[in-house]
This record gives structure tokens, C-alpha cells and sequence, in this order.
């Protein structure tokens, strides 16, 4: 059993310099993602997806907006967007004229991942400009990333496409480890808040973090991979509430963002931080290192619920 992606890391120079407001880069590039992938990859008559009778030949739809298609896992009319962003590390950044800098885009859509789009998207976003300030850049190269987060094989040069065919995703199992595991550490790095009960809710209780993430690598592989997990979800589920917290340092986090389309405000914040946890894991390890490239909770197409994990088999 195992989770696949597409990790892709877009590379740039600066042409002018470019600001990244703190907690926003993630938003900033969903949104101007969003404007260009409409326009490169709709028919000029379309104005709304969710009504297009075209959306379900359309790359657009599918990945952008994805609203149900056909019959998904229950409770879900909106399905979760197929791609979140890892542009933390540009927070509160400013970028000179002639200066290097990268984000990466994880990309769950297995089926039909659209990836030339991505690369014409943002290749088209660094020539009118990106950020408040519209900074131009040059997009020099796209990379698909290993296991380690490093690029591993060139998709775009700068200036073509250098394959010819569909490359293999990244393959993360799922399956126990065999050594024991007897402590977790996850580290929150981006604003984490959860839905637990039609709430919203901050807390790190293992059963709760457990609980989301295996909902969301299921919901993901279900709609766009291999199918929903084959797991019996209330008996790990039960287990997962045998492992203890040992230790909690968390901080609340308030971000807001406003919609170019509604004009409406909206907060995408949530609590920083980690979480020390202790008991019979190694069945739990590998989602939650699966949980490192697809966010866990709310807003993680923005960038939100990155996490990271250290483990010990230490009793």
C-alpha cells in the first residue's frame, strides 16, 4: 500500500525585485495560479468552471476547481484541490533584482496531472510579474523531487520540455516499519488547525492528528490515485488512541487573507509548534511521513499543515 505524488520545484532569477508579504507567499501563488491556468486553459466563452459543459475534459476544472465529477466519498461536493504549495521559507522575503529563489508545488493528481500546465502557469506568472509589487522573473528550470526533497530529474530547461513522456511519481509506502517505534516528534512548521466534529479545533491529541491524516491521504487517493486505502479505519483509529502526548509546545497563529473574487476576508491561521508522542507507532510513521508532502488540516493547498517528523525506537 503506498501514497504517489508529483513534488515539483520551480526554479527562478529575479528580474526586479519581488516581495513576499509574511504568511502570504502560499496565497499569492494559489491566486495568480489560479488567474493564469483559467486563461491558458479555458475556452474564451467559459465563465464560470463549476458550470462549463466542457469541465470534464478540462484541465482547468479538474485541477483548480475541482467540483465533484462523479460519484466520490461521501460528504465531498467540493472535492480537495490536487496540489498544495511549500513556499514557507519565502515569508516576509524580499527577492533583489538577479536573485535566485524556488518554491515547490506537490501535485496529487495521478490520473492526469496536467503538469505541462503547471510549467506554462508559472512560466507565464514570472513574466507579468508576481507578489504586490509584480516583480517580473525568468522561471530557469523545473525539477521532480526525490524522497529527500531534491531534485532528482529536470521536466523544464527555461526554455523547453525535456520529456517525452509521463514520469514516474514520487512512491511513498504506507505499510508498517519493521523496527519499532516508540516516540514521534512532529514539528508544525506552517499555520495547523483541524475540523474534529463539524469544529474547528487546536489541538494536537494524537487520535485527532491521526485521524486527519488518514482521512486526507485516503480522500486524496481516492479521488485522484489508486483508490481509497483498504484499511480498517475505526480499529486504527482505536489504536491511534492508545499513544500518548508526552510533551506539547504550541502557539496560535493569526493570518488573514482576502478574496480577489468575493472581496471577503478569511482566516487561514492556526497554531505552530510540536508535539512529542510516545507508544507502539511504527504503524503510524509512514502516514505521517506521507503527511509531510501533502499538509495535513485546513488551507494545505496554500501551504498550511506542513509538518515534520523525527522518530525513535528508544522505549
Amino acid at each position: 500500500m503506498n501514497f504517489e505524488l508529483y513534488p515539483l520545484r520551480f526554479e527562478f532569477t529575479a528580474r526586479d525585485s519581488i516581495y513576499f508579504a509574511p504568511g502570504k507567499p502560499g496565497n499569492i501563488l494559489r491566486g495568480a495560479f489560479g488567474t493564469i491556468f483559467k486563461r491558458i486553459a479555458c475556452v474564451p466563452e467559459c465563465r464560470e468552471a463549476r458550470g462549463c459543459g466542457l469541465r470534464e475534459s478540462c484541465a482547468y476544472a479538474r485541477i483548480f476547481e475541482p467540483a465533484s465529477l462523479a460519484a466520490g466519498p461521501s460528504g465531498f461536493s467540493d472535492w480537495p484541490r490536487p496540489f498544495a504549495f511549500r513556499a514557507r521559507h519565502l515569508d516576509g522575503v524580499t527577492i533583489p533584482a538577479g536573485g535566485k529563489f524556488s518554491f515547490d508545488v506537490h501535485v496529487f493528481e495521478m490520473r492526469d496531472p496536467a503538469l505541462p500546465y503547471f510549467v506554462l502557469a508559472f512560466n507565464e506568472i514570472a513574466k507579468e510579474g508576481m507578489g504586490p509589487r509584480r516583480g517580473r522573473a525568468a522561471l530557469d528550470g523545473v525539477w521532480l523531487l526525490d524522497v529527500d526533497a531534491k531534485p532528482n530529474l529536470e521536466v523544464y530547461s527555461g526554455e523547453s520540455f525535456l520529456l517525452s513522456q509521463l514520469p514516474e511519481p514520487l512512491c511513498l509506502p504506507l505499510d508498517p516499519t519493521r523496527q519499532p517505534v516508540r516516540q514521534i516528534r512532529v514539528n508544525f512548521l506552517s499555520p495547523t488547525e483541524f475540523k474534529y466534529g463539524q469544529k474547528v479545533v487546536y489541538t494536537t491529541d494524537f487520535p485527532v492528528l491521526f485521524g486527519r491524516v488518514r482521512d486526507r491521504l485516503s480522500t486524496l487517493r481516492a479521488l485522484y490515485g489508486a483508490g481509497p486505502l483498504n484499511i480498517d479505519f475505526k480499529t486504527l483509529g482505536e489504536r491511534a488512541a492508545e499513544v500518548r502526548t508526552a510533551e506539547c509546545r504550541i502557539v496560535r497563529q493569526q493570518i488573514d487573507r482576502r478574496s480577489s473574487r468575493t472581496g471577503q476576508s478569511h482566516g487561514i491561521g492556526g497554531f505552530l509548534g510540536h508535539a512529542v508522542y510516545e507508544g507502539d507507532l511504527a504503524e503510524f510513521l509512514p502516514y505521517l511521513r506521507a503527511a509531510v508532502w501533502t499538509g495535513i488540516g485546513r488551507h494545505t493547498v496554500w501551504g498550511n499543515g506542513e509538518i515534520e517528523v523525527a522518530s525513535s525506537s528508544l522505549s
